[in-house]
């Protein structure tokens, strides 16, 4: 037996909704029009929106457009929907309406709703809640200011957090020498601390340049309504709106200079999800350092043993494998997925309207959170408790004839290519063989060959000079 439903209204006509929810009748309609996905509007999006329906209802009582008693009303349902009190009430598939308006409406009913029971009359969707506004600069607005807040409270913290357990454990080992590798293949050495040191300048390298694309990220469209005219809108309304957004928020949120730029393109958030793109280039790298490193134990490098958190596998008793870089792997591949759909979705625009906005607001804000939470499960479940296998590195380094590039300066390169050469076939340490082939002696040999000396570089590093 179907629900209990009411009678609602839009300029289409009349329309059955459930008799206990908060939208009306264009909720419903898109509820019915999009039966796709199951997926919905992100919650961070959702905190967006409440507070810029918020911060729209407080401009518009400072211009003298909203009484105050519908003002603070507007403000207190809004606050509602930013808090994630009424998330049920937002029912509307992800693909929608590719401007979000289904959802911005959606919005403006509940809060219409909720405002009207609290004054005892009549509070509108669209003359009150919406006034000085459109979906058009609302949604756009809504993903810049769900994106920065996702960023600055959720990811970027998680980054430096990840940052500092790199750099702790770098000071750590930055006397542990291994065996360094380039086409995975022997190469020269280094120390941990000096490997380590190259993904803590990553992620701050990955720091720097999404702080730098946040800052387009601040520039909101908010004011230019349905094409960036700023038709039915007060001139001064976005610049209030925005301020009121930036106390609601502390993020340094402002008008953009050109609103034609903010409604009709997605460009910075394009931006933004190709600089979380090469994050995820970088995590990769990193993850795939930690696998190699762990592999084995026997068959494999075996240089560190990651934390034994689960068991690995239901047919071979003892196994243990490195599973949060591989969820770390998986997350990097679908951030990239994520800037593929977004690349698409931000070239979709036309003239003075994108219309992927939904899409763009989803796998932004996934590939945002999706981040925050596995580079912090990186950095306290697989980096700050991975043992080195002092006993494996040395090992290797004793048998690496790669080291004997350090005798080039002295020998030659002909001759120590003929060193390696050999030490290879015999499986011999360097020094052995080079004592052999040359007129150096084993005590000039160690000090040309010192692994510790060789991760300092230069010439003749093995005496320090």
């Amino acid at each position: 037996m179907a629900g209990k439903t009411r009678i609602e209204r839009d300029s289409f006509g009349e329309m059955r909704v459930p008799a206990a929810a908060l939208y009306g009748a264009q909720t419903q309609r898109a509820v019915q029009n999009f039966p796709i996905s199951r997926l919905r509007m992100p919650r961070t999006f959702l905190r967006a929106l409440g507070l810029v329906k918020a911060a729209a209802a407080q401009a518009n009582h400072a211009l003298g457009l909203l009484p105050m008693g519908i003002a603070n009303a507007i403000v207190e349902a809004s606050a509602r929907v930013a808090a994630g009190e009424l998330d049920a009430e937002f029912p509307i598939d992800l693909f929608q309406t590719g401007s979000g308006t289904s959802s911005n409406m959606n919005a403006n009913e509940v809060i219409a709703t909720l405002a009207s029971r609290r004054l005892g009359r009549s509070v509108h969707a669209n003359d009150h809640v919406n006034l000085g506004q459109s979906s058009n600069d609302v949604i756009p607005t809504a993903i810049q200011v769900s994106a920065a807040i996702a960023w600055h409270d959720q990811l970027r913290p998680a980054l430096k957090h990840l940052k500092t357990t790199i750099d702790r454990r770098a000071k750590q080992l930055s006397k542990v020498v291994k065996t360094g590798r380039t086409h995975l293949m022997d190469a020269m050495p280094l120390t941990l601390g000096q490997e380590l040191s190259g993904w803590s300048a990553q992620i701050h390298s990955g720091i720097e340049r999404l702080d730098d694309s946040s800052k387009r990220l601040h520039a909101l469209p908010l004011g230019g309504t349905a094409i960036g005219t700023g038709i039915n809108a007060d001139t001064r309304f976005g610049r209030k709106a925005i301020a009121a957004l930036r106390v609601s928020t502390g993020v340094k949120f402002r008008q953009a200079e050109n609103l034609f730029e903010g409604i009709a393109s997605q460009d910075a958030a394009v931006e933004f999800s190709g600089q979380l793109n090469v994050l995820a280039v970088s995590l990769m790298k990193i993850s795939n350092d930690l696998r190699w490193m762990n592999s084995g134990p026997l068959a494999g490098l075996g240089e560190i043993e990651l934390p034994a958190l689960q068991p690995g596998s239901s047919i071979m008793p003892g196994k243990v494998n490195p599973v949060i870089p591989e969820a770390m792997a998986m997350v990097c591949a679908q951030v990239m997925g994520n800037h593929a759909t977004i690349t698409v979705a931000g070239a979709s625009g036309n003239f003075q309207l994108n219309v992927m906005l939904p899409v763009i607001a989803h796998n932004l804000l996934q590939s945002i959170e999706l981040l925050a939470s596995s580079t912090r499960l990186l950095a306290d479940s697989a980096i700050a408790g991975f043992q080195v296998r002092q006993s494996r590195l040395d090992e290797s380094l004793a048998r690496n004839p790669i080291l004997v590039t350090a005798l080039n300066p002295v020998i030659g390169y002909e001759a120590a290519a003929q060193i390696a050469k050999r030490a290879y076939k015999e499986g011999r340490p360097v020094l052995d063989v080079a004592k052999e082939m040359t007129s150096l002696t084993e005590k000039e040999l160690r000090r040309l060959l010192d692994p510790s000396a060789l991760t300092r570089g230069g010439i003749g590093s093995g005496g320090g000079g």
